[in-house]
């Protein structure tokens, strides 16, 4: 029978390290010479060389053991020369079921050169099985370090992330510290800023595409991220919900580092499982925070209160806020059809005890704005009442510096600057790509498809740049000097508009009565945010 031979080589990482600077003997180059010397001397006919560079022991996950395996059963080849069996896997569920099971059914013989395992000899079934046994408990070990070690790495308080999180870059001094990047941290400045004044997740969204920011995903491509998105249009994929949410609730942004959410199953199965968030890694002042903690206090308040987002994508600040004096439950929103109603709508404030589970008599909605009156008069009879001139001072004296917009500005030109480098870059390639068309070294077809991205990609680094161009003048021409003390003051001597950035500031909780037919009026009472 002619013997058709198909060598197998791999190195991995842990391999990589073991092997002395003096010493490359499991080099890939050396494996396949010694491979290829072994062959020759016993006459064999080499078919092809697989090859495995940067692959684990461990399982199946590599590209040319799975071609090998194709090729094994096809009967392209009937012997797997390896320079030894951990070669060929460490897994000993792997050796058992190929080398003592399918290897056999198909016809394949499989040899080994420095531990001499070779199927065909029935004694040497032993020595191969403990030669897996002992890889495998190599595996185990190996694997177990590393969790230990990736673990004291996290409680030192360094990033063991692939890619830095959006609105971070690692350090050039220290690759496991995050440094902030002055463009994308103002965006994630902006989506808090928002969310805070009572925005929600959609309008976030809708706000972030209209000015055509990059996602996540696209801005880390754009900077020279080797980040891959599956399934991901970088040209057309959009900011979503889910993004958002999960900026405003990590803690990286305020200068916590929380890692270790998760982990694989084994390094037998790598698929992912999530921690309990006990055996979280959490370290704090890890690197500079993006975000102050006053603000984040108040989104996280926000996000835990679960406020209602309404169609228009605005909070309803009154979620959690207004409540019923006679059952105890939160008043629902509701919106009815009204003529007369420039929008045809009204929304209504009603009990959800009577409304939804009919329990209680307080049957009579009040309208939202009627309500929204009734507190902005009670917080300025307040103003007017209770507070003298030197506490709100203290209370709600806030500056307008010259400078406030100096980071915005310089982070929205450093994005352009980028932007028109890559534009540049983009035109260069696509000269390149005409001249190669001109000397017929591409198709018209194929010059065609390629220049399209490259355009697509140009014309909306373009409208970014108008958007930006935009925001700068209005930061420039938004610039006011530093009010004095009796502006502010007037400013919070009486509030025109109630918001819900007012609402929380003043008020805990208000309970509303049932109506009086008689009177045709309703207890209210408020419960405010400081004692008097």
């Amino acid at each position: 029978m002619i013997v058709k031979v198909g060598v197998y080589c791999r190195l991995s990482d842990e391999d990589r390290d073991k092997i002395n600077k003096a010493d490359d003997s499991d080099s890939i180059v050396n494996q396949r010479s010694m491979c290829l010397k072994y062959a020759s001397q016993n006459n064999w006919d080499v078919v092809d060389i697989y090859s495995d560079d940067d692959f684990s022991g461990a399982g199946t996950y590599r590209p040319d053991f799975e071609r090998l395996i194709r090729d094994c059963e096809s009967g392209k080849i009937n012997l797997v020369l390896c320079k030894s069996q951990s070669r060929f896997s460490r897994d000993m569920g792997v050796i058992e079921y190929y080398l003592h099971n399918k290897f056999i059914e198909w016809g394949v013989r499989f040899v080994s050169i420095v531990d001499n395992a070779d199927t065909s000899i029935e004694a040497n079934k032993k020595s191969r099985q403990i030669n897996g046994l002992i890889n495998e408990w190599y595996l185990d070990d190996l694997s177990q370090n590393i969790r230990k070690s990736l673990k004291n790495k996290r409680e030192d308080g360094l990033f063991m992330g692939s890619f830095a999180p959006y609105g971070y870059e690692r350090s050039a001094e220290d690759y496991h510290h995050l440094v902030v990047d002055p463009v994308a941290s103002e965006i994630v400045k902006k989506i808090f800023q928002m969310y805070a004044d009572g925005y929600g997740y959609h309008k976030i969204c809708e706000y972030l595409n209209n000015n055509h920011i990059p996602t996540r995903a696209a801005y880390k491509r754009q900077k020279g991220s080797k980040f891959v998105c599956c399934h991901c249009d970088y040209d057309k994929v959009r900011w979503n919900p889910d993004t958002v949410a999960q900026i405003l609730k990590n803690e990286v942004y305020i200068g916590h580092l929380v890692q270790g959410k998760s982990t694989y199953v084994s390094y037998k199965n790598h698929k992912h499982k999530s921690v309990p968030e006990k055996d979280w890694c959490r370290v704090e002042n890890t690197h500079e925070p993006i975000i102050d903690m006053e603000t984040w206090d108040k989104v996280q308040n926000i996000l835990g209160t679960h406020y209602r987002v309404t169609k228009n994508g605005q909070i309803n600040y009154f979620t959690r806020k207004v409540y019923c004096s006679c059952c105890g439950k939160a008043f629902i929103r509701n919106v009815y059809q009204v003529k007369g109603e420039p929008t045809g709508k009204r929304e209504y404030m009603q009990c959800k005890g009577n409304k939804k589970y009919h329990i209680c008599l307080n049957n009579k909605a009040i309208r939202k704005d009627k309500l929204e009156e009734i507190l902005l008069n009670a917080i300025n009879d307040l103003l007017s009442n209770y507070y003298d001139q030197n506490n709100l001072k203290n209370l709600y004296e806030q500056t307008v510096e010259q400078d406030t917009n100096k980071n915005s500005i310089n982070a929205l030109e450093k994005e352009k600057e980028e932007l028109n480098k890559k534009i540049s870059n983009n035109k260069n390639y696509y000269r390149n790509l005409f001249e190669e068309k001109v000397k017929g070294v591409i198709s018209e077809e194929m010059f065609q498809m390629m220049s399209k991205d490259y355009f697509t990609e140009i014309e909306n680094m373009l409208k970014r740049i108008e958007v930006i161009d935009a925001q700068i003048d209005e930061l420039q021409s938004g610039k006011v000097p530093k009010k004095n003390a009796e502006e502010i003051l007037k400013k919070y001597t009486h509030i025109e508009t109630l918001n819900k950035i007012i609402l929380d500031e003043f008020i805990d909780k208000v309970y509303i009565g049932e109506f009086d037919k008689n009177s045709k009026s309703r207890n209210i009472e408020i419960e405010w945010n400081f004692e008097f």
